[in-house]
């Protein structure tokens, strides 16, 4: 671990600090190029855009550009860091929207002492950008922060902790499904975890045909009796019934959903699920249980967690680059329950096709091929800009 921490500093000081730089896209090397980069000729676009609106994105990069946008309050799995700890993450997103969908970042970082005053800032600064993409936002603020500028902004608006987890976990699980024998309609699906990502995923879920959806968090199970729930995870609440603990609600189930902490998951439970069982472990960087021990306990478990190091990593990587890049070149303005479906039917489809060459290469593989060890494509595969990005433009 001493020399990860070394190599992963490394890597954010050296050549120079950061991960980011702004590149010019456009000549300015003479007297000619300067006078039409700035002053006079700059003057023409503000006319052109002071005009019509529209015309920002024929003269200016805001349809191409988003802001990854965060208070700092949930970064990663380690909590409230504040916004300036959080920057090296925001950054690592701008560098995965501009390896996978080619779109440019800029990342902010807010110092907000309440959640009306982060939603006014981001829509004061609004006008820059063709998508807002919000980031380690902590619950349930996020829910309202996202919801209100929903309402304020005609660009899109995007938690991916809770969005872009929810497509992949969806995309995932769909071919879990069927490689398991089971329908999303019949499952019996157990969350642990009710913050941003376990409510986003439950209602995605929820919304593709799930009916049997029981959530769990520190307390127990979320039933309407439960007086500490807020709005988004009280809309998910079952009815009151003798199933009150993680232990009771795992009792037959199907599917284990967890976006929890480290070890959260009693690897004896798993004892109890249904046959063929399908168990995601998604708290990164460690697991709820991890694979060794989930498939020391029963042989017939499909897994998967956050990991790269273990089969079926459910990475947000597959879906945030490609959902804005469907989003931006529709000129969408909002992101749609429809767009998140059309991207995990794509993302789950893809999987089931032959892996090119280069993905194995890259990969250091010799054969890959759907089933229980693949079934979600690897973030690398090139089929994946066009494929999900044309689904969610034209589901935009």
């Amino acid at each position: 671990m001493n020399d990860l921490k070394k190599r992963a500093l490394d890597y954010h000081q050296f050549p120079k600090p950061g991960k980011l730089s702004v590149e010019s896209s456009k000549s300015c090397t003479t007297q000619d190029d300067l006078s039409l980069a700035y002053t006079p000729g700059v003057a023409e676009p503000v006319r052109e855009i002071h005009a019509d609106a529209a015309n920002a994105y024929r003269y200016t990069n805001k349809g191409n550009l988003v802001a990854v946008i965060t208070d700092g309050t949930a970064v990663l799995g380690l909590g409230n860091m504040g916004a300036l700890a959080s920057k090296p993450v925001m950054e690592g997103k701008a560098v995965l929207f501009k390896r996978f969908a080619d779109i440019d970042v800029f990342d902010i970082e807010v110092n907000a002492k309440t959640p009306d005053e982060f939603i006014e800032t981001v829509v004061n600064i609004s006008p820059t950008f063709g998508g807002i993409n919000l980031e380690d936002i902590a619950a349930p603020h996020c829910f309202y922060i996202e919801n209100e500028l929903k309402k304020r902004l005609d660009i899109p608006v995007f938690h991916d902790d809770q969005h872009g987890t929810a497509v992949i976990v969806a995309a995932a699980l769909l071919n879990a499904l069927t490689l398991q024998g089971k329908t999303m309609a019949a499952a019996k699906i157990v969350f642990l975890g009710a913050g941003a990502a376990g409510c986003s995923c439950a209602k995605l879920l929820k919304s593709m045909g799930a009916q049997h959806v029981t959530m769990v968090d520190r307390t127990g199970v979320l039933d309407a009796d439960r007086p500490d729930l807020h709005d988004n995870n009280r809309e998910l609440a079952v009815a009151p019934s003798a199933v009150k603990t993680l232990a009771d609600a795992m009792q037959g189930a199907d599917v284990f959903i967890g976006v929890s902490a480290k070890n959260a998951l009693d690897a004896n439970l798993i004892n109890d699920m249904a046959p063929n069982p399908i168990i995601f472990a998604l708290a990164n960087p460690d697991p709820e249980v991890l694979p060794s021990v989930a498939h020391a306990i029963r042989g017939d478990i499909l897994m998967a967690t956050g990991r790269s190091d273990f089969p079926n990593q459910v990475n947000n990587a597959l879906c945030f680059p490609y959902l804005f890049r469907g989003a931006l070149d529709a000129k969408a303005k909002q992101i749609t329950e429809a767009m998140k479906i059309a991207a995990a039917h794509a993302l789950s489809e893809l999987a089931r096709e032959p892996v090119p060459a280069e993905v194995l290469a890259a990969y250091n593989l010799e054969s890959l091929a759907f089933g229980k060890d693949y079934i979600i494509p690897k973030p690398f595969d090139p089929r994946l800009l066009a494929r999900v990005s044309k689904a969610v433009a034209e589901a935009a």
